[in-house]
């Protein structure tokens, strides 16, 4: 019987909480939220990523990975606030979340800030109520989702992501692991995984050490947001080829520089000892003003 994986990335949930500038003072803080106001408010509509979830529920799938960047300053009052939308999306057990660069704009507490969506980035072997662990790793039936963080504070002009020593040297082992269980790999992270997919000051720092986990070790789905844009790129792995998918903001409107809204279905099933994944891509049309299919097809393995 097949698994079928919702993906989402890129919300930034608008418009900004008052005061979100000015509470809690960080220059880029501030920076975000001029552009925001001039810019970025016009591109990201709450009433397009609502129909979106709203689409993801309706196809009712086994699982939902969210791949980051649901904030957009890291301001105190946007966490609680996110933390009652994904409620309203879901419940954590249904929907899998990794931080992005937006939701570590600057550097704040845990308590203030991420331990509000901990519930959602909670592997399944941690203790209720700890701080999140990275990587993490949820089992659904024959599914390993592992969740990666590569949001952390940046500089003023940098949007640039990191996985850090710890989190690389954890991630073989897991792999490794998952795999002679018989699991179907999915990764999930915020930044697009590998060397030269986005420019410097957006990349992912230790893109090349992940690719080469990746390529050694194995796995049959990678999962990322942050560019904004339907992305398909295939990594050459020891034991076969790793599909490597980026998904459109959800909130993106058809006035912004990038892809409007949409979002992936992935159909895993195994044939004769092979797994199968079939993707279904579901995107916005402005004409129609409803999410709309858009392309269908069957990854590489």
């Amino acid at each position: 019987m097949a698994l079928t994986l919702a993906h989402l990335s890129d919300v930034h949930l608008g418009p900004l909480p008052p005061g979100a500038a000015w509470q809690n003072f960080a220059l880029k803080r501030l920076v975000g939220a001029v552009n925001w106001n001039w810019r970025r408010h016009k591109q990201h509509d709450r009433a397009i990523s609502s129909s979106l979830v709203a689409d993801i529920v309706a196809a009712s799938p086994d699982h939902v990975a969210f791949t980051g960047d649901l904030l957009n300053l890291s301001a105190y009052a946007e966490f609680p606030r996110a933390a009652r939308w994904l409620q309203s999306f879901g419940d954590p057990a249904w929907i899998s979340y990794v931080p992005g660069n937006h939701d570590a704009y600057v550097p704040v507490p845990w308590k203030y800030g991420l331990a509000h969506l901990a519930p959602y980035m909670t592997g399944d072997m941690a203790a209720p109520g700890s701080q999140a662990s990275f990587p993490y790793v949820r089992l659904r039936r024959n599914l390993a989702l592992i969740g990666l963080n590569s949001g952390v504070p940046q500089s003023l002009t940098r949007a640039a992501g990191a996985l850090g020593p710890k989190q690389l040297e954890a991630l073989p082992g897991i792999l490794h692991d998952l795999k002679a269980k018989g699991y179907y790999r999915a990764v999930m992270i915020h930044h697009p995984p590998l060397p030269g997919l986005a420019p410097p000051r957006k990349a992912l720092r230790d893109a090349a050490q992940l690719r080469d986990i990746l390529a050694s070790e194995g796995a049959e789905l990678v999962l990322h947001g942050h560019n904004h844009q339907q992305m398909l790129n295939v990594l050459a792995g020891r034991d076969g080829d790793i599909p490597v998918i980026g998904v459109p903001s959800a909130s993106m409107n058809e006035t912004g520089h990038a892809e409007p809204a949409a979002w992936n279905l992935y159909e895993i099933s195994r044939n004769q000892g092979t797994w199968v994944t079939h993707v279904s891509i579901r995107a916005w049309d402005p004409k129609s003003r409803r999410m709309l299919a858009k392309n269908h097809f069957t990854l590489p393995s």
